[in-house]
């Protein structure tokens, strides 16, 4: 029997504002345990919630950007439940009427992911297992009230690759929108995945498993491998698979049970009587409309049109805002922006990786020097990959590297002719076999060249030289 994979995932967005959802204690992340609190987060008797607008406003952001229906009227519900981080009993969070309706997110092969909702609700708070030496449990209510947006796919994900893809896309257009870091070892993007197997000529769903608090992307792959696994191996040896809720082990790459999975009626929803209908008028959406930046699909496409570069390079560079506005300023001081794209995918980008330094740590305009200097061939790429790590560490200018290192590439004719002359003088067998045809020892003499110049030499001059003279008596 050939077995498929339905994937539908809920995640969750942790919005960077300033004060949670509905108190204005801090969202700031690291503080000391339980000193974000106030008498609404901590539920004293008597604490109302009061709604965060700005929350609102960077909901209505993700919905104009994924395409969803707002609407116009809203509810807030109570969703019971009892673990130790809510201390109310009950989460406040959106239910029979969620603000955000439908949209899409396309990935990279062009595939649309459609969703059922987006609403809004605060986060619980976090309880710490085995700490100190008594290895006890304790409960941090920091994070408790914070705000968060719930996205809820429709079951279209078909594989770990493509459910981690969805997330690294959803991760780059609320930090390109600035509603959410996105940094999933803090908390601020999370997701539970629902997952099924169907036979391949079948549309009947078999009973869904959640895998509840994935915090990575690499656990997201890992635990759906793993629950495709388990899934098919039941299947195949004609065991049910129950309906549960399961928890990743990241350190066995393994999924366990955690409990039977409860069906919406258990939360025992009811309107939030403490709430207000939540409205959103179109004016209001203009207004929000206004502040939506280019976002990523379409910053790549420009790209692609205004400066000529590859859909690789492209992709690369509009990774995130802050280096797509990088790339630009480098190319306000360059002709050659393909070179530039080149430059810094390759270059600077790779020594950011291996430092752990930001890429602004090399000037736009040293990036554009770079390779104005390479276009007059005074430096070769080889020079070029050098300079970078110099760059990088001492904050230098490459004029004032190249000087100072004797970079410069030698460019003059009559000095190139000399040492061409002189590895021609002593690899006379090599000369012999290339007028016979093997070509390829071209490459031999341009590295002995290049090893005799320290790679200074100009490469073109070095290859036009090598060829006249290697042709001059062929024939």
């Amino acid at each position: 029997m050939q077995l498929e994979a339905v994937i539908g995932l809920e995640t969750h967005i942790e919005l960077s504002t300033k004060s949670k959802m509905f108190c204005p204690c801090s969202t700031d992340f690291g503080a000391k345990p339980n000193s974000h609190t106030c008498p609404v987060c901590l539920a004293l008797p008597g604490a109302l919630p009061v709604m965060n607008k700005q929350a609102v406003e960077y909901g209505i952001k993700l919905a104009l950007a994924l395409g969803c229906d707002i609407s116009p009227v809203s509810r807030f519900d109570r969703k019971q439940y009892f673990y130790p981080d809510l201390p109310k009993g009950y989460q406040i969070s959106q239910y029979e009427y969620p603000a955000f309706i439908g949209g899409t997110v396309e990935l990279s092969e062009g595939k649309r992911i459609h969703l059922t909702r987006i609403h809004i609700e605060e986060d619980a708070g976090k309880n710490i297992h085995g700490a100190g030496a008594d290895n006890h449990s304790y409960v941090d209510l920091n994070r408790a009230g914070v705000p968060l947006l719930e996205m809820v796919t429709e079951p279209e994900i078909t594989s770990p690759e493509e459910a981690s893809e969805f997330l690294r896309k959803i991760r780059q257009i609320v930090r390109y929108l600035g509603i959410s870091d996105g940094n999933m070892e803090e908390g601020s993007l999370r997701c539970d995945a629902n997952i099924s197997l169907k036979p391949n000529s079948s549309s009947t769903l078999g009973n869904k498993v959640e895998i509840k608090n994935l915090n990575s992307f690499k656990h997201v792959e890992k635990a759906l491998r793993f629950e495709i696994k388990r899934q098919k191996e039941l299947i195949l040896s004609d065991q049910e698979i129950a309906q549960e809720t399961r928890l990743f082990n990241p350190h066995e790459s393994v999924t366990y049970s955690m409990r039977s999975k409860e069906d919406s009626f258990e939360y025992r929803y009811f309107p939030e009587p403490d709430l207000p209908l939540l409205k959103i008028s179109e004016e209001w959406i203009a207004e929000v409309e206004k502040t939506i930046p280019e976002l990523p699909d379409d910053k790549k496409t420009r790209f692609v049109k205004q400066y000529g570069i590859t859909d690789y390079d492209a992709g690369v560079l509009t990774e995130s805002a802050e280096l797509a506005d990088y790339y630009e300023a480098c190319c306000k001081k360059s002709a050659n922006s393909a070179q530039i794209a080149h430059l810094i995918s390759t270059e600077l980008l790779a020594i950011t990786k291996k430092t752990g330094q930001d890429f602004s740590v090399v000037k736009p305009e040293y990036v554009a020097r770079v390779s104005e200097l390479m276009d007059k061939g005074s430096i070769s790429i080889k020079i070029a990959k050098q300079l970078f790590p110099m760059m990088a560490e001492t904050g230098d200018d490459p004029d004032s590297i190249i000087k100072k290192k004797g970079l410069m590439q030698i460019s003059d004719s009559s000095a190139i002719e000399k040492i061409v002359d002189s590895i021609l003088e002593v690899n006379q067998e090599n000369v012999t076999k290339f007028r016979a045809g093997k070509t390829k020892v071209l490459g031999f003499f341009v590295g002995e060249v290049m090893k005799k110049t320290r790679g200074k030499a100009n490469p073109k001059i070095v290859n036009q030289i090598l060829l006249k003279k290697l042709n001059a008596d062929n024939g």
